[in-house]
């Protein structure tokens, strides 16, 4: 897909996306169409989902039990041919029941490191929220450095390397928050909600989720999600688009009931952008790009929980970021 010349302010200044890492359009909408059809009436979560991984971040699905989180992940893992492993959280499970622990061998006298379940390129955090502070905090260097130390030892992730974690609503029992440090490390935060009447319906009468997932076969492989995420990387952001999303950052910041974005955030905005567009199909970045992933990016940043659908009118109250987005210009 050719790149419109002059929708580039300065031909000098584009990175232009080589043929190398053009987005196969018909690859990602393959994809995208198979997650569809596991996860029902969903389709912008679904390519929110996809533009997070696409990014190389870490996405939080938060909502209530029952509501697809875990297969929605299964696929992902399995549509891009990742290895997977899932852990489900506990309030009585440890650290080293995730990273691993060191364990005596009698035979060579000397202790072995045995690997947990994090050393895979996608893991599936079950309910994180269920287990204690202790425990989320274990996951920290994992999911910024890609790597895990303990007894002194640094041991590599397999790479490319996602944590994909689920969590419950704070007002269920059994659940403790997650702290702010563990929150930034989201790319992303998404929810589902209740599916549509029709969508209801046909999972009412259609394959089970668990069989439907059996099926899927992977359209992309460990070399094919590296040369994605290279890709993201190529696609060109203008410098008007720079300064709308700079606005939308400083806004954040000026409110007395919430810490503004900080530098790691406005990063992730920009990359999240970036991953949308080539979602899309597109070589650029463009406003809308910016407002598809604002929400999911800052939200959880910025302080805002999980709140319940209205059970008479079924609209959630409107979220920080959406506040802001209607606040701001485009003024492209």
């Amino acid at each position: 897909m050719p790149i419109n010349s002059s929708s580039v302010s300065t031909k000098e200044q584009a990175v232009l996306v080589t043929d190398d890492y053009r987005p196969n359009q018909q690859q990602v909408a393959q994809l995208l169409g198979q997650l569809n059809q596991v996860v029902l009436d969903k389709p912008q979560v679904v390519k929110l989902a996809l533009s997070c991984v696409l990014a190389g971040g870490h996405l939080l699905l938060q909502d209530l039990p029952g509501m697809g989180k875990t297969t929605l992940a299964q696929g992902l893992a399995q549509l891009l041919g990742l290895t997977f492993n899932r852990v489900q959280f506990t309030n009585d499970m440890l650290p080293a029941d995730i990273l691993g622990m060191s364990i005596y061998n009698q035979a060579t006298l000397d202790f072995e490191f045995r690997r947990g379940p994090i050393f895979t390129q996608l893991l599936l955090a079950d309910e994180i929220n269920r287990s204690s502070p202790k425990t989320q905090s274990a996951l920290l260097e994992a999911m910024e450095e890609r790597q895990v130390t303990q007894d002194g030892q640094t041991y590599r992730l397999p790479q490319p390397f996602f944590v994909i974690a689920t969590q419950n609503p704070l007002q269920q029992a059994g659940v403790y928050p997650l702290p702010e440090s563990q929150l930034d490390r989201f790319l992303m935060c998404l929810s589902l909600g209740y599916p549509s009447p029709a969508a209801e319906r046909a999972l009412l009468q259609g394959q089970d989720r668990r069989e439907l997932l059996a099926t899927l076969k992977a359209l992309f492989n460990t070399d094919a999600v590296s040369l994605a995420q290279q890709g993201v990387q190529q696609v060109y952001v203008a410098d008007v688009v720079l300064d709308y999303l700079q606005r939308l950052v400083a806004k954040t910041r000026v409110s007395q009931e919430y810490h503004g974005l900080s530098p790691r955030g406005v990063l992730s905005l920009q990359r999240a952008a970036q991953a949308h567009a080539y979602a899309s199909g597109h070589n650029e970045v463009s406003p809308e790009d910016i407002q598809a992933v604002f929400a999911a990016v800052t939200d959880h940043r910025l302080g805002q929980r999980f709140v319940s659908p209205n059970a008479l009118s079924g609209q959630a109250p409107q979220t920080i970021a959406q506040r802001i987005l209607a606040d701001v210009a485009v003024i492209i």
